[in-house]
């Protein structure tokens, strides 16, 4: 990652000076904050726009940040999927997400909330005082925008699958808005805002691909095909229409991609997904950045309770493992599933380098930073710099066979964009010919669980399809009734689908109610 995230931000922010010269007493006694920074003392030359928007990014490391002891934000994302469950039971708020009793109170839900809004307040600083500072270019101007509101976008598609009706806020807030204490809007405003808002950014003369890791022309058209896709499903159900839209966006990626294969291509082999020197390039379409000097990389409760993996020794907490039953799904002879090629690891090397040992279970790899951790030959950094991905162009190619599909049945270059997440795991695929619509629907269902594990994407698959992957049978059950291996033996109910409103918001926004269906009120 380049460390343009906060660069500029730091230059501003210490460049803060208070100026001195004659005073009157009263003056004297006005205290004045040495270097506070307000909207109107700061968007006033160029170099503030870049400065401005390099604060959303920062901001949506949320994602990342901590929920108390052995826990992050990221796990509200994976620990009602099934796919993981946990080696310890220290933290109350993580137990309460895996065993499905979580409410208002959970300091994921709480944490998650609360970062999202924050993006959503500095893309609507940006958006609103770009476009007025002096001298600022047309070109730098509409670049910086399109960003503002990719991000904007983002927050929203997280906010309004996560809680339905949100507050829709576009505008900077102070105490004396009138909006300040906001209703929730519909679900269909909520969209409407994100589709305009990626229609803009598309149009803002972004590159295909940027190698800085700011947001790129793909990535917004993956976006997009992403959003269409969620809308054909459920809560909103637009069908057909929507289908469309997500297939053909995703078809001008794959177009540009085959065009262009140096530049937007799936990676040859599973650990080049995961080198830091391979990063915001090829098939990393969009990636939180990460960088030691301002944040490492968040996934470290990947890593398994007490074990000697790095470079640290004995240690790791192991609050986010594969559950066996997940692990045991894959199709034998996936490279997604051998030890140490693709997404797991079964045994390692002792402090990274050393003499390799049998983990006892299976861990998540997929994250796992060989560089900065160790590995035979390799002297580690100790600089876990790793992105977080959040689409790759894997999730692009099945983006557009599950969307071709839906409007008629599959055809050759849905079976082609399939194919192609096989041939990389070298796994055998059935010709065309043997499926039909629906069959061709689970299969490509169950690459998604596959593909896509431990990157906060499953949860969404399974609320938008009301689906759940049985990973005995293959198939795919009901979401209401369907028992996860880590749930101890709760069903997922109706609730589930909505997470339940942040109790300190409604405490202090009486506006917010009713809270979800089936969670307690504040």
């Amino acid at each position: 990652m380049n460390v343009f995230l906060l660069k500029r931000i730091g230059r501003v922010l210490l460049g803060g000076s208070l100026l001195l010269g004659p005073v009157s007493c009263s003056d004297f006694l006005k205290e004045q904050p040495p270097s506070a920074l307000t909207p109107d003392a700061f968007y006033n030359i160029p170099d503030h726009a870049e400065s401005a928007v390099n604060a959303v990014y920062a901001d949506m490391r949320y994602i990342g940040g901590g929920a108390g002891i052995f826990s992050s934000n990221w796990q509200l994302l994976e620990a009602m999927t099934g796919t993981s469950t946990t080696e310890t039971a220290q933290n109350s708020d993580l137990n309460n997400l895996y065993a499905l009793v979580h409410d208002g109170n959970t300091a994921h839900v709480v944490n998650w909330w609360n970062g999202t809004y924050r993006v959503i307040a500095q893309a609507n600083q940006v958006i609103d005082k770009v476009p007025g500072i002096p001298g600022i270019s047309d070109a730098l101007n509409k670049r910086v925008l399109a960003q503002a509101k990719f991000l904007r976008a983002w927050a929203y598609f997280q906010a309004v699958r996560l809680w339905g009706d949100v507050p829709l806020i576009t505008k900077p807030q102070t105490a004396s808005s009138e909006d300040f204490f906001p209703s929730r809007a519909p679900q269909e405003e909520v969209y409407k805002l994100i589709l305009a808002d990626l229609t803009d950014a598309e149009a803002g003369g972004l590159p295909w691909m940027d190698q800085s890791g700011r947001i790129n022309l793909a990535a917004v058209k993956a976006l997009l095909a992403k959003v269409h896709l969620t809308m054909a499903g459920f809560p909103l159900q637009k069908g057909a229409a929507s289908y469309k839209l997500a297939a053909d966006k995703a078809f001008e990626i794959i177009t540009h991609a085959n065009a262009n294969p140096t530049l937007i291509n799936l990676f040859p082999t599973y650990p080049e997904t995961r080198r830091e020197n391979l990063e915001n390039r090829l098939e990393h379409l969009f990636s939180l950045q990460y960088n030691t000097l301002v944040a490492g990389n968040p996934y470290d409760n990947f890593f398994p309770n007490f074990k000697p993996v790095t470079f640290n020794g004995p240690g790791g907490t192991g609050s986010s493992v594969p559950t066996l039953a997940f692990y045991r799904s894959y199709e034998a002879g996936d490279l997604r599933a051998k030890d140490q090629e693709g997404y797991f690891y079964t045994t390692y090397f002792t402090n990274g380098t050393g003499a390799r040992f049998d983990l006892g279970a299976p861990y998540v790899f997929k994250h796992f930073n060989q560089i900065a951790l160790g590995a035979p030959g390799l002297t580690p950094t100790r600089q876990n710099n790793l992105n977080a991905p959040m689409i790759r162009y894997a999730e692009v190619l099945l983006m557009y066979a599950e969307a071709q599909n839906e409007l008629g049945g599959p055809t050759q270059a849905a079976y082609d964009a399939y194919k192609r997440i096989r041939d990389r795991a070298q796994l055998t695929t059935p010709p065309l010919g043997s499926y039909n619509q629906n069959t061709f629907r689970e299969a490509v269902w169950r690459e998604r669980w596959w593909e896509l594990c431990y990157e906060q994407q499953t949860w969404f698959d399974m609320v938008r399809l009301r689906k759940v992957m049985d990973f005995t049978t293959k198939g795919f059950t009901n979401f209401v009734g369907s028992v996860l291996p880590s749930t101890n033996g709760r069903p997922l109910q109706e609730k589930h689908l909505l997470l339940p409103l942040p109790r300190p918001e409604m405490l202090n926004n009486p506006n917010l109610k009713p809270q979800n269906p089936g969670y307690p009120g504040p």
